[in-house]
């Protein structure tokens, strides 16, 4: 003979540590709350802008001096060679950016200005504008880009200004580039 006990809890039973995986986790049950602080973050991350306004030669691409850092969560941005080397466990995708105040310090000269993202020292990605037809004095260039980058790719900014007159300038003020990696 046996009994059945119907309703009665005779014991709680709570799973070994490590023996929960994601198999055994329904979907969207884990949410940001139960997360700890800085668990999922878009890091590393940097940003840097010029200090000195830079006076680069005529129609001739030049590395823009990013010299001055805002933030650089990983120490991964290095001011001496004004570029982002992706650190140690850090490869992915990457959410890159710069925009650059660019032109001639006499008015109606700018004919056509780039801004380039150069990855390992060749460039990979240009924006481009070209104000030949109503020359201008200045002009404020953007360029974003997602890229998969590897453990020790290094990211540089690199500009062109082809200008009639005057002298070429890519001004501090306006001047950005950062890019933080993007949560997978």
């Amino acid at each position: 003979m046996y009994a059945v006990y119907l309703g009665r809890a005779l014991q709680t039973v709570n799973p070994p540590n490590a023996s929960v995986g994601t198999a055994q986790l329904a979907d969207s049950s884990v949410t940001s709350a139960k997360l700890a602080s800085g668990a999922v973050a878009n890091t590393p991350a940097f940003e840097a802008t010029i200090n000195t306004e830079q006076n680069p030669t005529n129609d001739t691409f030049v590395k823009i001096n990013f010299d001055t850092e805002v933030f650089d969560t990983a120490s991964a941005y290095d001011t001496s060679n004004k570029r982002f080397t992706v650190p140690s466990g850090q490869a992915g995708k990457y959410f890159i950016f710069s925009y650059a105040c660019m032109g001639s310090n006499t008015n109606s000269t700018l004919e056509e200005t780039f801004l380039s993202i150069y990855k390992n020292g060749s460039q990979t990605k240009t924006a481009m504008t070209s104000t030949t037809n109503n020359p201008t004095r200045y002009c404020n260039m953007v360029i974003t880009n997602v890229m998969d980058l590897s453990v020790g790719d290094y990211l540089e900014m690199y500009g062109k200004i082809v200008k009639t007159s005057g002298t070429t300038e890519v001004r501090t003020v306006e001047s950005v580039f950062g890019g933080y990696k993007i949560i997978e």
